[in-house]
């Protein structure tokens, strides 16, 4: 077979990588999907046979025969070839079944990574042109806008100190791919990256598509379906994997790119060091125990130990590499005399010869002899992990004639030493012809140590009010009485031994691991109030103490309902209010933080009336926070799908209110989201700096400096006043068609493979809270869940075409809706995230899971319902955007989504006649199997589990 990959030019190659129109862009992506397509091919025949081969192209060939009728209008020829397919299906044992469903799923997964390379492709594009400072988000083209409405580099500076972005990772299950089959996208990944190194031998290029072909054949002999539950373990190590795949590289980089954009915009320059920190990370893997009983207290224990443990071994590693390639000898250069000192001190303390700390190396050498004793420091801590109850990830044994240095001189106690001693030899080096050297090896380095310290990152505790208000009165309530106090129930005991936990890990030396308790469903002042009295309890110093290096223990409320949501500035009013509170809050900084939910907020009121009670949440918190004197930090709690309060990162972060956000914020990333943005290096660096440039932008607002500005922020009254409107009329929909229909929990049960989640072994913690199954203890990740398998979404789009249809009705202007749509930035973010959530819609699939319903009125009053709302939305949305058709201002997705479906179809129809045969009675492993199957092969033909 021809060579794939081999071009009939080597420049037209090249004249792809630098084209401008939108045939040589895609180039690439056509041809790696085309090739991968080919080679997925060549080992279904030789792995599965001829017969799978021709079964998997005549579903393909059906389903695209079925769209085509649709499209043209032959609804009876669309539907002849839908009972074709579905017939073919349901003739195929479960075995069969299972084999077509990992064909199209694997065909999926190789295309997902070529178009995640293409992303990298594109980025390397745009640098090359120089295009890359222009694009929307980047930090080069915001300090150029900064710039050129007069900001000063003075002020740009000032807006740039304020700004902390704190992505947090969670553990949520919407991460459906194993581990294993992670480490082995990556591998696809990098030979797809190196078939980009132009121009190359065939010799190479025949190696490289043999490769392919391997891994191709071992991810088909790979289970993609996990045969058991991933552990919280299991989760804590998949987050601390990305740090290792990208993270640690992508801040250097990102720091120096910072640099070079103020460089550009406003000609300074500034050393790495002398940039203010702009990053930081938090996780709740092993933190967040709300409705999981496999986060124990012994799993925080050793969550906070793992991390810190992956932390210095990544430390030792860059030690290491600084001791090999630092080889200044004091014969050709002198060292500082700080630096001379401070060696001096290590040396006195280790009272043994020379020899036998160093070896016979280094004789000249200080500065190799110097990170010879940081290393050792930092290795003598690494001693001191691992004495929990699981085993060290790597061993971490010091050579022999180092061996003495790690037991005499002692551990870090804070990250603030650690930096201490990098930074004397950063000065040595630029103050004696070595800055470049500085630069290089050093700077990095101390990057690393400013951003991570000695804990990589915070750990949350999460959990529900709930279950606090129960501790408190177990913990208390008997104390006076009589008779002496019942045991505490397990739950109390849990919560109790949490917060000795956490005691103990504030009187190590990593204090700062733990500083954020969030508070699930909270709803009033006491239920913060509770989390500081069990603390207490406890032994948990809450107070923050900056001798000690301890940020305290601040309680994170939670506001997760719509109800909850319109409370909250009453609710911080009055806790900020308490003298024993604000006694609190001055140890913290005068800062408070407050978590918004977006997912629970979105099940409880829908699209539009979540995101606008959040906006005005957001808004009239802060205006509580300046009347207290209080700094407020917000934590954005957003899924990874538009209907979980997802979208562009950039363009949510812009759109929030204005004069309501003072540069700092934490945010949630989740499970699939981690490994779209965070599996390889470039992709980080450019989901950072999208975070980055949005919070600055936010801040600075140069658009509304500019007379002819858009975007500006500013909320007129009468866009307010639609708003206020539309919000209104969406909740009423809402709440009569999905809150207050009793039966349409049932029809959602029903019509989706929300039941199979738990087989799919998706994450550690339960889909629902303790007791029957309501929409109250439904969670918010099931929910969109099922929606998104069966193609309706409801959370991303129901109640909006009903609203502006209303509003219209109602007197409400067009031009004010289409006015806003141009230049309100919380209105764009909303009509485009529906937008697309609307394209993904497929009314024809939505139509074939409602058969799965057996109540045939039940089945026709809900889906009619929610056929003629997305009808209505549609409309309303094409009319305010003054579109002709869905994605036309995108389209790129819109080809995604177009060509993506033939392949997505098969798994839908094999998905809906498994679950008849399962609810017929043949609920078997093999069954449940193959159903995991098509959850997992959807959700990567979608690009999301929801």
């Amino acid at each position: 077979m021809a060579l794939l990959w081999n071009p009939e030019s080597w420049s037209q190659r090249l004249a792809e990588l630098q084209g401008e129109s939108a045939e040589l862009k895609e180039a690439p992506l056509r041809r790696d999907v085309r090739s991968l397509g080919m080679l997925l091919g060549e080992v279904l025949r030789e792995q599965a046979g001829e017969e799978l081969f021709d079964q998997v192209e005549e579903l393909r060939q059906g389903t695209i025969r079925r769209r085509e009728a649709e499209d043209q209008g032959a609804a009876v020829a669309a539907a002849d070839h839908a009972a074709h397919a579905m017939a073919l299906v349901h003739k195929m044992p479960v075995d069969r079944a299972l084999m077509l469903t990992r064909a199209f799923g694997f065909y999926f997964e190789l295309i997902n990574l070529a178009e995640t390379n293409h992303r990298k492709r594109r980025r390397l594009a745009l640098q090359l042109t120089g295009a890359a400072s222009k694009q929307r988000g980047s930090l080069a083209g915001t300090l150029r806008a900064m710039q050129r409405v007069g900001i000063t580099a003075e002020e740009a500076l000032e807006w740039l100190r304020k700004v902390l972005v704190v992505p947090v990772f969670t553990a949520h299950p919407t991460e459906i791919a194993r581990r294993s089959v992670m480490f082995k996208r990556r591998r696809i990944g990098e030979l797809l990256e190196e078939l980009d190194r132009i121009p190359l031998p065939e010799e190479d290029l025949a190696l490289l598509e043999e490769q392919l072909l391997a891994e191709i054949t071992s991810l088909w002999q790979t289970d993609e379906v996990r045969s058991r539950r991933p552990t919280v373990y299991d989760e804590i190590k998949m987050g601390l994997d990305y740090y290792d795949v990208s993270i640690f590289a992508t801040l250097p980089s990102l720091y120096r790119e910072i640099g070079e954009a103020l460089n550009a915009a406003y000609g300074i320059s500034l050393e790495a060091q002398d940039l203010p920190q702009v990053l930081a990370f938090g996780s709740w893997i092993g933190g967040d125990r709300d409705g999981n009983p496999f986060v124990t207290p012994d799993v925080t224990r050793n969550a906070i130990e793992l991390a810190r443990e992956h932390l210095l071994h990544f430390y030792d590693g860059q030690l290491q590499m600084v001791i090999d390639l630092l080889s200044t000898s004091a014969q050709q250069m002198p060292v500082s005399p700080a630096l001379r000192e401070r060696l001096h001190e290590y040396e006195s303390r280790i009272g043994t010869a020379e020899a036998q700390a160093y070896g016979q190396f280094f004789e000249f050498e200080l500065y190799r002899r110097f990170m010879i004793c940081v290393r050792a420091r930092t290795r003598s801590m690494l001693h001191r992990a691992g004495t929990g109850s699981i085993p060290l990830v790597r061993p971490s044994p010091l050579s022999e004639s180092q061996e003495i240095l790690a037991q005499v001189l002692p551990p870090y106690a804070a990250a603030a030493e650690f930096a201490a001693d990098l930074s004397i030899l950063r000065e040595s080096l630029a103050a004696n012809r070595g800055l470049r050297i500085a630069r290089n090896l050093i700077d990095p380095l101390l990057l690393l140590v400013r951003t991570f310290g000695l804990h990589l990152h915070t750990l949350d505790i999460r959990q529900h009010a709930r279950l606090h208000s129960v501790a408190l009165k177990e913990t208390i309530a008997d104390s006076m009485a009589d008779q002496l106090p019942a045991a505490l129930s397990a739950d109390t005991a849990n919560i109790l031994e949490t917060f000795r936990v956490i005691a103990e890990v504030k009187a190590g030396c990593t204090p700062e691991a733990i500083r954020h308790y969030v508070i699930s469903g909270a709803t009033c002042v006491e239920d913060v109030l509770t989390v500081v009295r069990l603390g207490r309890l406890a032994g948990v110093k809450l107070e923050g103490s900056v001798a000690d290096s301890d940020p305290g223990l601040m309680p994170v409320p939670l506001f997760e309902s719509i109800e909850d949501l319109r409370n909250a500035p009453e609710i911080c009013r009055e806790l900020w209010a308490r003298p024993d509170y604000r006694a609190l809050l001055a140890t913290w900084g005068n800062t408070q933080e407050v978590m918004l939910g977006y997912s629970d907020s979105n099940k409880d009121g829908g699209m539009l009336t979540s995101t606008w009670e959040i906006f005005r949440a957001h808004r009239a918190l802060h205006v509580e926070a300046r009347e207290a004197g209080l700094r407020l930090r917000l934590f954005h709690g957003r899924g990874g799908t538009v209907g979980r309060g997802g979208g562009p990162t950039h363009r949510a972060i812009f759109a929030q209110p204005l004069d309501s956000f003072d540069g700092q914020f934490r945010i949630t990333e989740q499970g699939e989201v981690l490994n779209f943005k965070y599996s390889d290096v470039i992709l980080a660096e450019r989901n950072l700096e999208l975070m980055i440039a949005a919070s600055l932008d936010a801040l600075a607002r140069p658009n509304a400096r500019d007379p002819e500005g858009h975007f500006t922020g500013i909320l007129l009254p009468e866009w307010e006043q639609a708003l206020d409107r539309l919000s209104t009329l969406a909740y009423e929909f809402y709440r009569k068609h999905i809150l207050d229909d009793p039966q349409l929990l049932d029809y959602f049960e029903q019509s989706t493979p929300m039941g199979e989640l738990e087989h799919a072994k998706i994450g550690s913690r339960p889909s629902k809270r303790k007791g029957s199954l309501s929409l109250e203890t439904l969670r918010a990740i099931p929910w969109v869940f099922g929606w998104t398998q069966s193609r309706l979404l409801i959370p991303a789009w129901f109640g909006v075409g009903y609203a502006f249809e209303r509003y219209r009705a109602e007197g409400g202007l067009l031009s004010t809706l289409t006015t806003m749509a141009k230049e309100f930035p919380l209105f764009i973010d909303l009509i485009r995230n529906v937008e697309m959530a609307l394209g993904k819609v497929d009314l024809g699939t939505a139509r074939l899971y409602s058969t799965l319903v057996e109540d045939e009125e039940l089945r026709s009053r809900v889906f009619d319902e929610f056929e003629r709302e997305y009808h209505r939305t549609v409309s309303a949305v094409l009319a305010i955007a003054r579109q002709t058709e869905l994605l036309a201002s995108n389209p790129v997705l819109a080809r995604s989504i177009k060509l993506r479906n033939p392949y997505v179809d098969p798994m839908h129809l094999i998905q809906v006649d498994l679950l008849r045969r399962k609810r017929a009675g043949e609920d078997t492993p093999e069954v449940n199997r193959a159903i995991s199957a098509t959850i997992s092969g959807i959700a990567a033909g979608l690009r999301n589990t929801g």
